[in-house]
């Protein structure tokens, strides 16, 4: 016993810590539908902002033994939408960007993160492909003030790429290279895979 602490401020102490740590620490996680959004953003020359989705994806979070988590989304190029624009969508699914048909994914697979960089923010690093060519690139994880982030509350991060890193440089004239990656997501309460 520590001096000073009775046995019910530690069961309370332990009881706060339990709820510190996400529902989902036991086992994997999939990423709720209901909550989650990835998308992207693309500017014309001109300053217009197209909005891009990715209405289909799988996406989970893995608890190593170790208590790290990594997290994996695949993200299905050939449902991509640049909304309210049908022919930006087809652009965006075409060959002189996504190319959906002979690469039908993007991919994020983090490196091995504290839980704790869901609560305080941070750089999230990891592998993105698209297009069949990998890049280590990292998310900016926004700080988050609930108890259980990615359960309670939404997880926010975003990240910047250039297209032509990944042989995405037609129409370079009207689009500008910057793509910024939004995700914001959150698990499944208690799902396990």
């Amino acid at each position: 016993m520590i001096p000073g602490i009775s046995r019910c401020c530690l069961g309370a102490l332990a009881l706060g810590l339990l709820w510190a740590v996400p529902a989902w620490a036991g086992g994997d996680a999939i990423l709720d539908p209901a909550h989650t959004r990835l998308g992207f953003e693309l500017r014309t020359r001109w300053g217009q902002r197209l909005e891009g989705v990715f209405p289909r994806y799988e996406g989970h979070v893995r608890v190593l033994p170790d208590g790290q988590h990594q997290v994996q989304l695949r993200m299905f190029t050939r449902d991509v939408e640049i909304v309210g624009y049908p022919r930006y969508t087809e652009w965006a699914r075409g060959s002189h960007f996504f190319e959906s048909d002979r690469y039908p994914v993007v991919t994020f697979i983090s490196r091995p993160y504290s839980p704790q960089l869901l609560r305080s923010g941070g750089e999230l690093d990891g592998d993105l492909s698209i297009r069949g060519i990998s890049r280590p690139r990292s998310l900016t994880v926004q700080a988050t003030t609930c108890a259980r982030p990615a359960v309670d509350c939404d997880v926010v991060a975003t990240g910047t790429v250039r297209r032509s890193d990944y042989d995405m440089d037609d129409w370079k004239l009207a689009i500008n290279d910057r793509v910024v990656f939004l995700l914001r997501a959150r698990v499944q309460d208690g799902a396990r895979q």
